[in-house]
């Protein structure tokens, strides 16, 4: 039996960016900072390390995290690690893994800009940790970042 599932919670390091497939399916990309403690072996103190990680979410729940979602708010992602091959602008080949998320949960309240600009919406209840199901019928060439 093999096990492909990724939990983390951190803050968002930019604000979402969504972008529809060819088809019309809304994809959103978020760049998320997670935060690792380690002692320093020299001094003897505790330090934190920032780890990076793309995420991708599709569907409502994508326009969901582009309504609702600013940098430095903090999330919960639940979902699994995809590794994928494209071709780079000067005809190479990249290699990337990011985390196709399953369910994003919004955690802590809005801050700043996002806050003030959108005082007046309030966030659907429970709506941003609902399930949705993975675009699997979307290929590779259809994602737009």
């Amino acid at each position: 039996m093999n096990i492909n599932r990724v939990v983390l919670t951190g803050n968002l390091t930019a604000d979402p960016e969504l972008r529809p497939t060819p088809t019309g399916t809304p994809v959103a990309r978020l760049r998320l900072a997670v935060n690792t403690r380690r002692r320093n072996s020299s001094t003897g103190t505790w330090e934190d390390k920032a780890n990076y990680f793309d995420v991708t979410v599709w569907g409502a729940q994508a326009e969901n995290c582009e309504r609702y979602l600013s940098k430095g708010r903090p999330v919960a992602i639940d979902g699994r690690l995809e590794w994928r091959e494209y071709g780079a602008r000067d005809g190479s080949k990249r290699q990337a893994v990011e985390i196709i998320a399953e369910t994003v949960q919004f955690l802590g309240p809005a801050s700043g800009a996002q806050a003030d600009a959108r005082a007046h919406a309030r966030e659907p209840e429970g709506e941003g940790a609902r399930p949705v199901q993975p675009q699997s019928e979307v290929s590779e060439d259809e994602i737009p970042f």
